[in-house]
């Protein structure tokens, strides 16, 4: 085994040193910027006179200049190319470019003279190949990222358009803004008032969820556990006294513990239980994704790791594990509790591994329970959420003004009733009937699961986790999509957002400083957060202070010097 873990150590480093050489986002950016900026400008004086007298005379009439709500213009049968997650998950006879919807997205706007062409690019390395497209001219009219930082790089190089003059006018992407709300739009300007990109508004910000075998819980005599110690105690009962009887009982499977460029914890409902900072806003702000190193807490959660780890309650080899390869513990019924994505029990996307669990076992029962109470500040939970917006979705200087004056109309069409909200529930009849209240109900789950969810949730760009206006209307259409689990999706989601929450700071972009070693940093905290968890107890404290010093002779402590000063200048503190 240690032969094992060194060379996947000695991999994960060069990994990250070929990552620090093409993927640092600011050169990405320069590159992209530069080659981005000559295209835009290319296109001849002549046109961009045309441009701009098109503009002003729309202007002079009372209007905003580009329009960009759907139904407003008549374009010229303008191209433009949307990015597309491509997850490989296409039923036969479709695939992801050719489908029922993504043809009736393209009849939608060829209706208004938009033609639409969609880019598959590969979930898995989607931050990867955005970087390659922009960098060589190539990234689709809307392109995306969940990574903010990249999209502000890209714009302070030059290389995206500033998105303010196609959609802050009262009469532009109309069904857009209304959709979004103000808290989404701003999240993606600059303080000066530019806005580098459209920030989809997520329906829920639940994020993560700690599951539990409660079948065997039940059958120990055991009480769903309320904290760390009882959290613990239930884990070393399950791993080694499980009522099937078997031997091979992985009793934890934190979040983050699995195979990739970057493996380390996460900060999920079991690490908040131990942070001490957690009760000082500015600071958790400050510390957000740094919190290895500024808070006290998180050492000492990577500590208890390190005791589960030689306890033999996680698994031994966990560095080289894939999430493939957890989803088939889960199913084998081999894992007692595990962290992850929120209704990740249940979830289509996912597998729906409660019921291929159940499948080799009915017995079973594969719950979500509420946060831990705090370690430190025992009568408070903690759970850590999203921020209100998820993706953001950006325009490369690739593209012209027409077709980025197109490409928000494709997004205003997205937030109507026509457009993304079709692409997500379907036709009224044939996939969902209202409910008494007005909410969309799926009429079929299995058939809808082939037909459209497959999809949905990934062409729906301006919207995370689909569309609803409300949390109520979310938790409550997304539980019909789960036939007789229900119960599960709805206790997924209402206990992730229960107790104090923690995370969603997206106010808080990275400073420029954090850019320049972001891969120093990930390399380190994925080198040590492996050596921290598998060593011997006697050898944990030296190793967390070594990490602490290269940390430190890395250059963190000027990042958080300089969150700190952006914190007070976005907050007026």
């Amino acid at each position: 085994m240690k032969k094992r873990l060194l060379a996947w150590i000695l991999a994960a480093s060069m990994v990250m040193g070929l990552a620090a050489c093409g993927a640092n986002g600011k050169n990405s950016a320069d590159s992209s910027g530069t080659e981005g900026e000559t295209a835009g400008t290319s296109a001849s004086a002549g046109e961009l006179e045309e441009e701009q007298t098109e503009t002003e005379a729309s202007q002079d009439s009372g209007g905003s200049g580009y329009q960009t709500t759907y139904g407003a213009k008549q374009f010229d049968n303008v191209k433009i190319q949307v990015e597309l997650f491509d997850r490989s998950n296409a039923p036969e006879g479709s695939t992801i470019t050719d489908n029922r919807w993504v043809n009736y997205a393209k009849e939608a706007m060829a209706e208004v003279g938009i033609d639409v062409e969609f880019v598959a690019v590969p979930r898995s390395d989607e931050v990867e190949k955005m970087q390659t497209m922009m960098s060589s001219g190539t990234a689709p009219t809307l392109t995306f990222t969940y990574t903010y930082s990249y999209a502000r790089d890209y714009y302070e190089s030059e290389g995206i358009w500033d998105l303010s003059e196609f959609v802050d006018g009262d009469d532009q992407a109309v069904n857009l803004k209304k959709y979004i709300g103000d808290e989404c739009i701003d999240i993606g300007r600059m303080p000066g008032g530019d806005l580098y990109g459209i920030v989809a508004r997520r329906a829920t910000v639940a994020s993560h969820n700690l599951f539990i075998r409660t079948d065997w819980l039940e059958e120990l005599g055991l009480d769903i556990p309320t904290n760390v110690e009882e959290l613990t105690e239930a884990i070393r009962l399950m791993a080694k006294e499980n009522p099937d009887g078997r031997s091979d009982i992985i009793g934890i499977w934190p979040l983050g513990l699995e195979s990739g460029a970057t493996i380390y914890p996460y900060v999920g409902t079991i690490a908040l239980s131990f942070m001490k900072n957690i009760n000082d806003e500015r600071q958790c702000a400050i510390q957000s994704g740094l919190e290895y190193y500024a808070d006290e807490g998180y050492r000492d959660y990577i500590q208890w790791l390190n005791q589960m780890y030689n306890e033999g309650l996680i698994n031994q080899e966990y560095f080289a594990q894939t999430g493939e390869q957890g989803q088939s513990y889960i199913v084998n019924g081999q894992i007692a509790c595990f962290e992850q994505n929120v209704g990740y029990n249940v979830d289509i996307l996912r597998g729906s591994l409660l019921q291929a669990l159940q499948a080799n076992d009915p017995s079973a029962e594969m719950e979500a329970i509420s946060p831990m109470y705090s370690s430190v500040y025992p009568d408070t939970q903690y759970t850590d959420v999203y921020g209100a917006g998820g993706m953001i979705i950006f325009c490369p200087k690739t593209a012209s003004a027409e077709e980025v004056e197109a490409a928000i109309t494709y997004l205003d069409w997205m937030a109507t009733e026509e457009g993304g909200f079709t692409i997500y529930h379907g036709f009224e009849g044939e996939h969902f009937e209202y409910n008494e209240d007005g909410v969309p109900m799926a009429k079929d789950g299995e058939f809808n699961s082939i037909d459209k969810d497959w999809l949905r949730t990934d062409m729906f760009l301006v919207g995370n986790q689909g569309y609803f206006q409300t949390v109520e209307d979310f938790n409550t259409s997304i539980a019909a999509d789960n036939p007789g689990y229900e119960k599960y999706v709805i206790d997924d989601y209402t206990k992730s957002l229960e107790g104090e929450h923690y995370g969603g700071y997206q106010y808080m972009t990275a400073p420029e400083s954090q850019m320049e070693i972001q891969t120093d940093l990930d390399l380190l905290r994925s080198e040590y957060m492996v050596k921290c968890i598998t060593c011997d107890t006697a050898s944990f404290d030296s190793l967390y202070d070594e990490f602490i010093t290269k940390l430190e002779a890395a250059g963190i402590e000027q990042v958080l010097e300089d969150k700190a000063a952006i914190y007070d200048q976005v907050r007026g503190n």
